[in-house]
């Protein structure tokens, strides 16, 4: 009898497992295979990169951007930029971007030797105080918004985006024809 109780536990366990793996795993599948997590249109803002450059939601129109919110203390952050770099690098001659929105609070001072550490050379800018161009203020890092040349954000991802998830979702949206205002 006292088999029966922990048998059930051990099917709730394992039944939040896979809803808890879904529900993570969910987004870079959908990003992969072009099932949009999202569609809104991207709200006006404005950014200055570390290296001056002001970003803007206009700068960025015609162009596939991922947008990611990191800091340099976080580990999954650490594991997913080098990919980022990569697919910056090879897809950036057909329209690809990339902008790095860094929550440090250390501010340029931490993430500047961080970037030259690493090799990161996509732009960075640092986080306002509050959302940015209709993103919701990132709780969790890293969280990476990929927007169509269009301006509408078509995928969230909470966590590590996976590279092949992400180059997948980047060349299917570089792919599209961008629809006429």
């Amino acid at each position: 009898m006292a088999g029966k109780p922990i048998k059930r536990m051990e099917a709730l366990i394992v039944i939040a497992l896979i809803v808890f793996l879904g529900w993570r795993i969910w987004p870079q599948v959908g990003a992969a295979v072009g099932i949009e997590s999202d569609n809104t249109p991207l709200q006006p803002f404005e950014m200055r990169t570390l290296d001056g450059v002001t970003v803007t939601d206009s700068t960025l129109r015609g162009h596939v951007a991922l947008i990611n919110y990191w800091a340099t203390w976080c580990g999954p952050c650490r594991v997913e930029m080098p990919g980022f770099q990569r697919i910056y690098e090879k897809y950036r001659g057909r329209g690809f971007t990339v902008l790095g929105v860094s929550t440090d609070a250390g501010g340029p001072s931490v993430v500047r030797p961080y970037l030259a550490e690493h090799g990161i050379t996509y732009p960075v800018a640092m986080a306002p105080g509050g959302p940015v161009g209709g993103f919701s203020a990132a709780t969790v890092l890293p969280t990476s918004y990929l927007v169509d040349r269009n301006g509408r954000i078509r995928y969230e991802v909470q966590g590590i985006f996976a590279p092949l998830a992400l180059e997948q979702a980047v060349r299917h949206l570089l792919d599209e024809p961008p629809v006429s205002p």
